[in-house]
């Protein structure tokens, strides 16, 4: 199939290629009979727009540059999805890059995207103080920066993610409805004690008047999952030996929530006959699991989609006029209940 151009719509449709154009970018010059004669003989003759001249034209290199920790993780490539359904939509093209959970890592990964030219970025921090006054830096004077799913607080800019504090609070009520209420929260050493779903859960036992136990607060290592292993494997030894033994456990990412599952099976522990367990947890496959496990999902197609096509927002706007247009966008989370808290 020949490759149409916009002079071959011009031809086709006996109007000049200025005016094609124009309809194309929906000027205020061109009339909407016009616009849709025009998009519409574009949509069924498969026109593509030539994105390297119309960025080479506009100063733009038509491509943003994503930061995530890890593409090989289920709710990351999932959120990725809706970037990339986003970036067809929007005619941007995607450069990925991973953290690896480090913040070094992650300023290295800005600076490579920076100096591909990339018109904006979208970033899920490793932390929530990771590289933030080189951040501000570049939202200010370089390009638009966008945080999805984790947030640094002190960054002013577009955030898109979950209601995590209400998906916590929620699932830990949960629990304690099904008399557990010896609940081991299990959580990465990145996350501060301010963390939504950290709080959300100290929210639930509070109100319920359940005592907080700090022994049952417990950091591992996200960035090597061997360590994080032994971490997690070890403390639960210790505390299944103490005086006050937990009773549930509650994961704050999903490669900790299903891990978990494992390391219990390992230590022959009954689930949830001994210690019941949820958390976090977009995994596709609930049932694959043994036992199918409880958890909190998120819309994370959305995340993606609508972080991207927000970056797109602000670069379509005049520098100056972009920080009015800031906001935090927080999706409301679902959770699904299975044999993992299920007696």
């Amino acid at each position: 199939m020949t490759k149409i151009t916009i002079k071959h719509i011009a031809q086709s449709l006996g109007l000049s290629v200025s005016s094609v154009s124009k309809a194309l970018n929906d000027s205020y010059e061109i009339s909407e009979e016009t616009k849709i004669r025009v998009r519409n003989y574009a949509k069924e003759n498969h026109y593509k727009p030539n994105r390297l001249a119309k960025s080479l034209k506009g100063g733009h290199s038509n491509t943003i540059g994503v930061v995530v920790c890890s593409i090989n993780n289920i709710f990351v490539s999932q959120i990725l999805d809706g970037i990339q359904k986003a970036s067809y939509e929007t005619e941007y093209d995607i450069i990925i890059m991973q953290s690896h959970e480090n913040v070094e890592n992650e300023k290295s990964c800005i600076e490579a995207l920076l100096n591909k030219g990339v018109d904006g970025i979208l970033l899920a921090p490793v932390s929530e103080t990771s590289n933030t006054e080189y951040l501000r830096q570049i939202n200010s004077e370089v390009c638009p920066v966008v945080l999805f799913d984790r947030f640094n607080p002190s960054l002013e800019t577009m955030k898109i993610g979950v209601n995590e504090y209400k998906g916590a609070l929620q699932a830990t009520q949960h629990l304690i409805r099904i008399n557990r209420k010896k609940i081991v929260f299990i959580t990465g050493c990145q996350f501060g004690e301010n963390n939504p779903r950290i709080q959300g859960f100290k929210k639930a036992l509070k109100t319920l008047d359940i005592p907080f136990y700090p022994k049952f607060m417990l950091t591992c290592n996200l960035e090597n999952s061997e360590m994080m292993d032994q971490q997690i494997s070890q403390a639960l030894t210790e505390l299944l030996k103490s005086k006050v033994k937990p009773n549930a456990i509650f994961g704050a990412t999903g490669v900790i929530t299903i891990r978990v599952l494992g390391i219990l099976a390992q230590m022959k522990v009954k689930v949830p006959e001994e210690i019941a367990v949820i958390g976090f947890s977009n995994f596709d496959m609930p049932f694959a699991l043994n036992p199918s496990l409880s958890s909190i999902r998120q819309p994370t197609q959305e995340i993606g989609f609508t972080a991207l096509t927000k970056l797109v927002d602000l670069l379509n706007m005049e520098q100056h006029k972009r920080h009015r247009a800031y906001e935090t966008i927080l999706l409301d989370t679902t959770i699904h209940f299975n044999k993992s808290t299920d007696l």
